[in-house]
């Protein structure tokens, strides 16, 4: 059985016709992207936020590798397939597409989204904003939520379970 969340994950090679085909709707399209290995709030906050930038939000998803190579051999925490489909569920989320590359860039100029949007700790350095900016599109940094971050969830569960065996409560 395929679940509407599941049609909502696009395959690499078909995301390049589908945003031709939102362009010529006249849709706007918003692009983020990351590696989303553990769904929090300031995720959900940033999402919709960058949904409400525009028409459709397309959301790139680092792939198992790439993770690995960016975040360090323990990572990604959940596989690709399981962050795709959990993004795929949420209502801010029209489209969810993988990518291998450690940086967008690629990514963003098969798609050529109207905005691109990075949360706030991103600074002034966005991949992929020369590509947007040079197609008319805008490059816009969301709200963070402080003090939300996975890496910041993976040392409290790390330093839980560490407690956790020193007591005996297991």
């Amino acid at each position: 059985m395929t679940s509407d969340s599941s049609r909502k994950i696009v395959p690499r090679p078909r995301i390049r016709t589908l945003a031709q085909e939102l362009h010529r709707e006249g849709r706007r399209i918003v692009f983020t992207n990351g590696c989303f290995d553990i769904i929090h709030a300031g995720h959900i906050m940033s999402l919709e936020w960058a949904r409400h930038q525009g028409d459709v939000l397309i959301v790139g998803v680092n792939s198992d590798a790439s993770v690995r190579r960016l975040k360090g051999p323990g990572r990604p925490i959940n596989p690709e397939e399981d962050r795709a489909r959990v993004l795929a569920g949420m209502e801010a989320v029209d489209y969810v597409v993988l990518f291998g590359e450690d940086e967008p860039t690629a990514l963003i100029g098969e798609i050529l989204p109207d905005i691109l949007v990075k949360g706030g700790d991103w600074g002034h350095y966005v991949s992929g904003r020369e590509i947007v900016e040079k197609h008319g599109g805008q490059v816009l940094l969301a709200p963070l939520l402080e003090g939300r971050s996975t890496t910041g969830i993976i040392q409290r569960i790390t330093r839980s379970a560490g407690q956790e065996r020193e007591t005996g409560d297991a």
